[in-house]
């Protein structure tokens, strides 16, 4: 075929696992991936639909895309991932820039979707639904829609006359390749795809779908193919991973999954990602602590801390609790790393509902902290809540509660000072990487003067001076 695709992903980890298994299925059907825009006759877009500001970066970078066509090689701007799955051929309508706009269920096809609208074809766009309707109710009914996910995918790999490293079971489209868009030393590997909570403010579960887990297997195969390409840090990432195997039939099963994804030769450590505080279990907490290469790292999703805004968040805890689960984390590990992010202004939200999430971001002591103002999303329950909060109101609150914790994280940086940790490094020319408590590229960094270290190396190194969320360090 010898057409040539340029993958941009906005969005999180998980859009970037997405990204990497579109470009194995083109680069399996024939397709050359190329790095940047210009170079490309198509470029593929994989969008963000979570908040407002995700939704302009995607029309953005769709925007940047199509001002090119005309003037090079770039015949077609497609838009993919959950913006374009949320909304469908509303979108289509609004963007007329875009040549398509493709959902999830297009993925498995995507080379022949791609290919028709080079060749001027006609794409109708979808309907969006609620993608929840397409799983059982029941998570235990559930691996029987993912097997026979499974046997589809293994006849698809037939008809190509293709071998897959691995056969994924069911999720976003599903994939039989993955090619990585990236060289760098750590990877995301997602564990499942969906959502089972219905916290009132979030979409995911509406257009992502219902939760539904990878066998361990499967993970451990593609774990073990990250290791043959050069990958030392898995970064394990879903919409909720402790709900991990409780479709499978086992909620420990990530307590299990651990070890042995540790003995994979090349892995030297484990990161886990979006942690729901309610289902923290002991036993995962005593894992996730005891496995030399799982790192202590914990991406709790707080949200609030209020438990009046909490219940109407259609979430539990409080402040006590939440406190508790980290004090919990810090005698165990007292190294850890513990980052959340935090929703301000929600629905009812009371000057007193606030300020009790001010103390306890003061009190928590966390490493990194993300602060959103509320904003209405299309297909959630708090769409439809009367008693807003004004957006002067909301702005005021986001605003000092982001200059309060940009001190809070300073201070939790430099009270680093002395610590010995191990950095992973990530970037040679800047002599920077990550210690254990960093998560990838939002959590800060570490950086080493006049030193030379390479790509992929781990430096144990003591922490000699911060600045912001970010260290210095000196090698040991």
């Amino acid at each position: 075929m010898n057409r040539t695709v340029a993958v941009v992903t906005l969005g999180c980890a998980r859009n970037e696992v997405d990204s990497e298994e579109l470009a194995g299925r083109l680069a399996a059907d024939g397709w050359t991936l190329v790095d940047d825009v210009e170079s490309a006759e198509v470029a593929l877009i994989n969008t963000c639909g979570f908040i407002e500001s995700a939704k302009k970066d995607s029309i953005d970078a769709l925007l940047e895309a199509n001002s090119l066509k005309g003037h090079g090689v770039t015949r077609a701007v497609v838009a993919v991932g959950c913006m374009a799955e949320r909304y469908g051929e509303e979108l289509a309508k609004a963007l007329p820039e875009a040549d398509g706009i493709l959902g999830f269920d297009d993925y498995r096809d995507i080379s022949a979707r791609l290919a028709s609208i080079i060749a001027g074809e006609t794409h109708t766009p979808h309907v969006p639904r609620d993608r929840r309707s397409l799983l059982p109710i029941s998570p235990v009914e559930r691996p029987a829609a993912r097997d026979a996910s499974s046997a589809a995918h293994e006849a698809l790999a037939k008809a190509l006359g293709v071998v897959p490293t691995y056969v994924p079971a069911s999720g976003i489209g599903g994939s039989l390749f993955r090619k990585r868009l990236g060289t760098a030393p750590w990877a995301p590997l997602k564990i499942a795809s969906g959502c089972d909570r219905r916290c009132s403010f979030c979409a995911i579960p509406y257009f992502r779908g219902s939760f539904i887990s990878r066998g361990p297997q499967e993970i451990l195969e593609e774990a073990r193919w990250l290791a043959n390409e050069g990958v030392s840090e898995l970064f394990l990432v879903s919409e909720n991973t402790t709900s991990y195997g409780k479709d499978l039939g086992d909620l420990r099963m990530m307590e299990k999954l651990l070890p042995e994804m540790a003995k994979i030769d090349g892995v030297e450590t484990i990161r886990l990602s979006y942690l729901q505080p309610a289902e923290m279990r002991p036993t995962l907490l005593q894992a996730m602590v005891e496995s030399e290469k799982v790192v202590p790292y914990f991406d709790l999703s707080f949200q609030h801390a209020s438990p009046t805004v909490l219940r109407r968040m259609r979430r539990f805890g409080d402040t006590e609790k939440f406190l508790h689960l980290i004090a919990q984390i810090r005698a165990l590990s007292p190294q850890a790393g513990i980052r959340s992010n935090f929703i301000v202004g929600f629905p009812g939200e009371t000057q007193e509902d606030y300020e009790e999430l001010v103390s306890f971001i003061t009190d928590a002591n966390l490493d990194a902290i993300g602060v959103f103002g509320y904003s209405d999303e299309d297909n959630t329950e708090a769409l439809e809540h009367s008693d807003k909060i004004d957006e002067e109101v909301i702005r005021h609150r986001v605003e000092e509660l982001s200059a309060l914790v940009d001190e809070l994280v300073t201070e939790r940086a430099a009270a680093r000072i002395g610590e010995e940790i191990v950095v992973l490094i990530e970037d040679a020319e800047l002599q920077e990487g990550r210690a254990a408590h960093q998560g990838p590229e939002v959590d800060g960094t570490t950086s080493f003067v006049g030193t030379n270290f390479n790509v992929g190396q781990y430096v144990p190194a003591v922490v000699v001076d911060s600045f912001g969320a970010d260290l210095i360090a000196s090698p040991r």
